[in-house]
């Protein structure tokens, strides 16, 4: 009984001394490890934010390389095309085909990458660009010469590259993300036009019997024609100014009077234009300002080059309204771009950039009936007054209009 009762009063006194000590033991387990769950969860969070900047990187890397390829090989069709015995009329076609073709496969793709996923899409694309350019490369007939351009109906890297930093980005860090693939485009302008011109003078068909020029001149339908082939790549927002740009070829022989390496270097100043715009200023510009102001600042810039388009006269005033046009072009396409892509839900964000993808190519393919028609009718100025006139009504609209666009600044 004495034992019994010596031991247990001590037991109430270890217990009580053990459930003093648990609480301090579990507390400081908890805190450590939700000190390792914190440190784990902070090492994902900065693995993730790593990946996806490296993923966004890649994009623009493989856009650089589509857009370099394509206007080398824009520079070299006019010399190929005519040394297979290719008139204008001929190269015209071949034009409509690829303008025919990407009309058709933008949507296409861009469906394709809602379901099927952007990596899927982006080997798509790739895989089609390498058949495109193969055909190219080995087309010894003018039938070989259209069935090279087949693979073009999925060869859509830009939209691609588009979703996957659509897919990748906040919605506030859209628009700036976007308009970086413009520092793209300018570098595929200048880089490919380079080595289109390269290519075509010291290996490939420029010096046949079919297509030296004489005198120094181009034949006309070849190097313009090709110039005006890259300037219609420009972003594609305002179909206006597209139609200028198509009839470029004819322009810049009858009214300005440029020679091909004269209309080489308004290119490489184009490229310039593009890079310092959409590489360094709409960024900027979408961190201090809401879409919709960049938008109606964007149509508002758009009339105002259409006026000076109407009054110019000299390659050197079309010099100048350049800068405010490439600034309106890219601004309005990385805005246009951003605004569609969040009007949508995430899982229709491919098919929407590739609707988008296919308006360019649609004025491609009717852009140079009406354009030669307003050029033959009512001469250069008849361009500048549409243009003034629509971006004028458009800008009273976006004025008036209640569109449900997000006023949100990049953070």
């Amino acid at each position: 009984m004495l034992t019994q009762h010596l031991s247990h009063p001590c037991q109430p006194a270890v217990s009580r001394s053990m459930s003093t000590m648990n609480p301090k033991a579990s507390s400081g387990g908890e805190e450590e490890a939700s000190g390792i769950r914190s440190k784990t969860l902070g090492k994902s969070v900065c693995s993730g934010k790593v990946e996806r900047r490296q993923a966004i990187l890649v994009a623009y890397l493989m856009a650089t390389l589509e857009l370099t390829f394509l206007f080398m090989q824009t520079g070299v069709m006019p010399y190929l095309a005519k040394s297979l015995g290719l008139d204008s009329v001929g190269l015209g076609y071949l034009q409509t085909t690829f303008g025919v073709l990407q009309l058709v496969g933008g949507p296409i793709f861009g469906r394709f990458a809602d379901q099927f996923g952007t990596r899927a899409a982006l080997i798509l694309s790739c895989a089609s660009g390498s058949a495109f350019f193969l055909l190219t490369s080995i087309s010894t007939s003018i039938p070989l010469l259209f069935l090279s351009r087949l693979p073009a109906v999925f060869m859509h890297g830009l939209p691609g590259a588009q979703k996957l930093i659509t897919d990748l980005t906040t919605p506030s860090q859209r628009a700036d993300a976007l308009g970086k693939l413009g520092l793209c485009f300018g570098i595929g302008i200048i880089i490919g036009s380079a080595l289109g011109g390269v290519l075509s003078t010291k290996f490939g068909c420029a010096n046949s019997s079919h297509s030296v020029p004489t005198r120094g001149r181009v034949p006309t339908g070849t190097g313009k024609q090709s110039r005006a082939m890259c300037l219609s790549h420009l972003p594609r927002p305002n179909r206006t100014q597209g139609l200028f740009l198509i009839m470029f070829s004819v322009i810049s022989m009858d009214f300005f009077g440029l020679e091909a390496v004269e209309s080489g270097y308004l290119m490489s100043y184009f490229g310039v234009l593009q890079m310092v715009v959409q590489g360094l200023v709409t960024g900027k510009l979408t961190n201090h300002c809401t879409e919709r102001t960049l938008l109606r600042l964007s149509v508002f810039i758009f009339a105002g080059v259409g006026l000076g388009m109407a009054r110019m006269r000299t390659v050197w005033h079309y010099c100048i309204i350049a800068m405010p046009m490439v600034f309106a072009f890219g601004t309005l396409g990385t805005i246009t771009d951003s605004i569609l892509t969040k009007a949508v839900p995430s899982s229709d964000t491919g098919t929407m950039l590739g609707i988008c993808a296919s308006v360019q190519p649609l004025t491609q393919t009717v852009g140079p009936t009406i354009g030669g028609v307003l050029y033959k009718q009512f001469g250069v100025s008849s361009f500048g007054y549409l243009q003034l006139i629509v971006n004028i009504g458009l800008f009273v609209y976006l004025l008036k209009s209640k569109i449900p666009l997000r006023e949100m600044k990049s953070q």
